[in-house]
């Protein structure tokens, strides 16, 4: 028997250990009402089938160096990946729980400028709010597209900051939708932090730099996949991310992730290529996706989203 096979990276003890340490969510409660809302709503459509729910994780998490947090470890993810195959999910018919990381990219504004509300609007002589008419458009469908998937009940937004915080809350989302079985699908893009500080040996307040060197030691986070394929959310299809800077190891990383975990399929990328191009991994195949060059403003996103719809359909219907 291949133990690689077999058994999780972290023993289930470390996990709960994790859970039972974490520094609780303030709001809790609100997060689960909103989901049961949202899971309820999406539990039955007119054929009486369940609605299709894709969680989508996006952005990075951080990693509180003090209770009362001045200092943090943090990564670049920008959230790009996650706010724009959210709109694809949304245009493919998905509802889709978005668990994001507060500041990052958001859907339907990779269209805006960087900072939209300084550029996009100007103030009149009356000392009212306009929007700039170069930008009246792409503000307009922004608006439009965001307040239409919401108000419809199509899109939830979770944000998070702290590694504590996206687990909590992935465990809360992962149990919620376990009711959906197979129409449930984990969208894993988030750059979820590998090494933290264990609450209860983090100092209260700010480390003084007058101490001299820092030197701290960082334990590993626990691996939350195989307990989310095989307790949370067993029978949902679910699909992690990989990346590496060195294309030498990236596809071995994608396969050990593959079997370790029970993965669907491991969205492979490399670090310089990742907006051009990714490739999917799955028992069956690997698959290159590619930006479509000679669209302008084409994303990779875009085809890679088409192909994950695919295989869901395949593994509703098996």
């Amino acid at each position: 028997m291949n133990k690689t096979d077999h058994a999780p990276e972290t023993p289930t003890l470390k996990i709960k250990a994790f859970f039972e340490s974490a520094p609780p969510l303030k709001d809790a409660a609100e997060i689960e009402t909103k989901l049961k809302e949202f899971v309820d709503r999406n539990s039955s459509s007119e054929n009486g089938k369940a609605n299709r729910v894709v969680c989508v994780t996006s952005g990075g998490t951080t990693v509180p160096l003090e209770k009362r947090c001045v200092r943090y470890i943090d990564n670049f993810s920008s959230g790009h990946r996650g706010s724009a195959s959210t709109e694809y999910f949304l245009k493919a018919g998905y509802s889709v729980i978005f668990l994001y990381r507060r500041g990052t990219c958001q859907p339907f504004c990779r269209s805006l400028p960087d900072d939209p509300l300084l550029e996009c609007f100007t103030s009149t002589d009356d000392s009212s709010i306009q929007v700039d008419p170069s930008h009246a458009e792409v503000v307009k469908r922004a608006i439009a597209e965001n307040r239409s998937a919401v108000n419809g009940g199509f899109l939830l937004k979770l944000p998070f900051t702290t590694i504590f915080e996206y687990l909590q809350i992935l465990r809360m989302i992962a149990v919620s939708l376990r009711s959906l079985g197979p129409s449930a699908m984990f969208y894993l893009a988030a750059a979820v932090s590998d090494f933290y500080v264990p609450w209860e040996s983090m100092t209260m307040h700010k480390i003084q730099s007058g101490s001299g060197p820092l030197d701290m030691r960082l334990a590993q986070v626990p691996k939350m996949l195989y307990v989310l394929r095989n307790e949370w959310a067993p029978v949902a299809f679910c699909i992690s991310f990989k990346l590496e800077t060195d294309t030498d190891i990236l596809l071995g990383k994608a396969d050990m992730a593959l079997k370790k975990y029970k993965m669907h399929m491991v969205v492979a990328n490399e670090l310089q290529t990742r907006k051009e191009e990714v490739i999917v991994v799955s028992e069956q195949e690997k698959i290159t996706v590619r930006r479509d060059t000679t669209q302008p403003g084409a994303d990779v996103e875009d085809p890679l989203i088409k192909l994950v719809v695919d295989r869901h359909s395949a593994y509703i219907n098996a």
